[in-house]
């Protein structure tokens, strides 16, 4: 009997250091969609540092204190501001205080332009016109001073990310880390996988033989933990 209770002593401290490090110091996140080519691709997964802005403590809801803040050049991943609860990844631009602006698809920071990251893009070569509503705010945006404890976001593919110039800031409560390295990398698109159909049977196995198949040719084997920046 007591080496059953020890068992357990032991189950139950290893699920309680797992919840804490998944909550409090890393975490992993997959790549959605195409906002942040190229430096994130569709399918791209990656770790984060909870713990540099001041993780959460599971259960307590306590905050540890923060090593910094976001800093203008940092991926974040955050709660989209719309609903407190989707999970975005995108690139710090602005902080408090800070005046933004977009002219023409040019950021400016304060009046400076600001430092496009090595592996951002503007994907679309058309300029909007102003005057075009919600359009308006992809290439011609602001002036606009952001608020106290609050952050602005975009995607590094500029001309498709929806970001900051949108739906304005996020609130620092609702940042949740920086994204750090990707640990694995899956292209789907390089050779799109059978679907799965409730209806047929054997679709999931015929899945896994073609994914097995093909495994060594959809993995990005040169992503393979890269620090990201």
């Amino acid at each position: 009997m007591k080496e059953v209770w020890d068992n357990i002593k032991q189950i139950a401290i290893a699920v309680v250091l797992a919840l804490v490090i998944k909550t409090s110091v890393v975490e992993a996140y997959k790549i959605p969609s195409g906002s942040m080519e190229d430096t994130l691709l569709i399918g791209d997964f990656l770790l984060a540092n909870k713990f540099i802005y001041g993780a959460e403590l599971p259960l307590i809801g306590w905050h540890l204190p923060a090593i910094k803040d976001p800093e203008p050049g940092d991926v974040v991943i955050f709660l989209w501001p719309i609903d407190g609860k989707t999970k975005y990844i995108k690139r710090c631009v602005g902080i408090p205080g800070d005046t933004i602006e977009v002219r023409n698809k040019v950021l400016t920071v304060n009046g400076v332009e600001f430092t496009n990251p090595q592996y951002s893009k503007n994907s679309d070569p058309t300029t909007f016109p102003r005057g075009l509503g919600g359009k308006d705010s992809r290439d011609n945006f602001g002036p606009y001073v952001v608020p106290p404890k609050s952050y602005f976001m975009m995607g590094d593919n500029r001309d498709n990310s929806s970001d900051s110039r949108f739906w304005r800031t996020v609130p620092r409560n609702f940042i949740l880390g920086e994204a750090m390295m990707v640990h694995w990398s899956w292209n789907e698109s390089k050779l799109e996988s059978p679907e799965v159909s409730i209806t047929d049977p054997l679709s999931v196995p015929r899945l896994f033989i073609f994914n097995a198949v093909h495994f060594f040719e959809k993995v990005r084997w040169n992503r393979l933990f890269n620090i990201i920046s």
